[in-house]
């Protein structure tokens, strides 16, 4: 993903001398080819998080379209005031990137393990947050916020995520995709848990259960109107995070299930639990390790699909 996302934002550069990259110091295998090409519209703050941000809703502040880049939890929690009283309050047109959600940093422990910022970053008043789940989403969200105004939080995959589209891609920011179409059960998924989803569901579809995938790529604004329809077409819903269950995409859902007031539906969240993770790995280590393989989903989806009837 972080690799759609500099070729885009490059390209955006060579169009527009308003967009410009600022770093803590990170990433410079990815950076470096547009700081070479821009150096007008590159900075690199050092480790300063604090201050990247600071310095990024100056520069917006005076008419440029400011992405600031950091790995893990860096640019969000750790700049979590500046985020809020400088880009929020004053409407900054600041592109929030981290790279590395959920357990992408895994090796590396809790420290770097990104599984709270949705929920944080969605609270925020005038913040549009969102989480690709393929390189093709990727591409099209970075354009996508780049022709936005004010702030807007992109959470990407680390590296190594397979395109579960085909481009050309209709992309609207707030609007739900059909991955796949089914009638038995909903499977909700946004950022990199997206591939999982597809693979779970046509495993269920050897069983003659048909599921519908949905990538909700964007957690806030959410398409309240996909989930209505997927509560009301299939009677049973499914979110897909690699984040806390609190807080994220199972809980936006959730709300708007409860206050749609939709009869018989089943839903459920599958997230990480509240807890910090007591081991280090690999990505799809910590996944299987804390509830979300394939066989954790399969084995879930196939307990509500029973329980319904």
């Amino acid at each position: 993903m972080r690799t759609a996302f500099i070729r885009a934002l490059t390209e955006l550069a060579r169009q527009d001398r308003r967009i410009t990259l600022v770093t803590g110091d990170m990433g410079f295998g990815v950076v470096e080819k547009f700081a070479e090409a821009y150096p007008d519209q590159f900075l690199n703050v050092g480790v300063a998080e604090q201050n990247m941000t600071g310095v990024a809703v100056g520069m917006a502040l005076t008419g440029r379209i400011v992405f600031t880049y950091s790995i893990g939890n860096f640019p969000t929690l750790r700049c979590l005031e500046q985020i809020r009283n400088d880009v929020c309050y004053h409407e900054a047109n600041v592109n929030v990137v981290t790279v590395g959600g959920g357990f992408a940093y895994g090796g590396l422990g809790i420290s770097h393990h990104a599984t709270e910022d949705l929920a944080v970053m969605r609270a925020l008043p005038n913040m549009v947050v969102v989480a690709p789940g393929d390189p093709v989403e990727t591409d099209a969200a970075t354009r996508a916020v780049a022709l936005g105004r004010g702030p807007s939080y992109l959470r990407l995959g680390r590296a190594g995520e397979r395109a579960v589209h085909i481009p050309p891609l209709r992309f609207e920011l707030g609007k739900a995709i059909v991955v796949r179409e089914g009638g038995d059960l909903t499977l909700i998924s946004t950022g990199g848990m997206l591939e999982r989803a597809v693979r779970v569901a046509e495993q269920l579809e050897a069983d003659g259960t048909r599921v519908r995938v949905l990538s909700m790529h964007t957690v806030k604004p959410l398409d309240t109107e996909a989930v209505v329809r997927a509560a009301q077409d299939t009677a049973v819903v499914v979110t897909l995070e690699e984040h806390s269950a609190i807080g994220g995409l199972g809980s936006a859902v959730a709300e708007v299930l409860a206050e749609s007031q939709i009869p018989r539906v089943r839903f459920r969240r599958l997230a990480l639990r509240s807890a910090f993770a007591s081991t280090v790995g690999s990505q799809d280590y910590l996944r299987d390790a804390y509830g979300l393989s394939e066989k954790a989903i399969l084995a879930e989806l196939r307990g509500v699909l029973a329980a319904r009837s």
